[in-house]
């Protein structure tokens, strides 16, 4: 039996056009809304056709000493060409968090699978 372990695949996402970017700041403030942007193909496109496309994007954080992370957002993106109408694999958020810790990333490509990417961010 497979585990998503097994499935997770990861990279650079400056030469891999499957992987999560996650922009938020390195240090925040205890309980301080910040904003946390995650995209795919920051750096080398990522087709957005009918037939091979990004289906969404899952944003986590994992406080440092915990065993469970908090959903913070999950971002669909069902448009692909239908009527020329596409939707750019962005997902913009404000987040506070009460501690440092860990922003955890997921994607789905309909072809190429499940893609992970992390940043570890400090509360000062």
């Amino acid at each position: 039996m497979k585990s998503f372990k097994e499935l997770m695949q990861s990279g650079d996402w400056k030469g891999e056009k499957h992987v999560p970017v996650i922009h938020c700041p390195e240090k925040v403030t205890a309980n301080e809304a910040f904003e946390l942007k995650v995209l795919i193909g920051e750096a080398i496109n990522h087709p957005n056709t009918l037939e091979h496309h990004i289906s969404w994007i899952k944003v986590f954080f994992l406080a440092g000493g915990k065993k469970f992370p908090v959903e913070l957002g999950t971002f669909n993106f069902t448009t692909h060409g239908e009527g020329d109408v596409f939707t750019d694999f962005i997902g913009l958020t404000k987040v506070k968090v009460p501690s440092s810790g860990t922003i955890l990333a997921m994607s789905y490509c309909n072809i190429h699978g499940l893609w992970e990417n992390s940043k570890e961010i400090v509360v000062e």
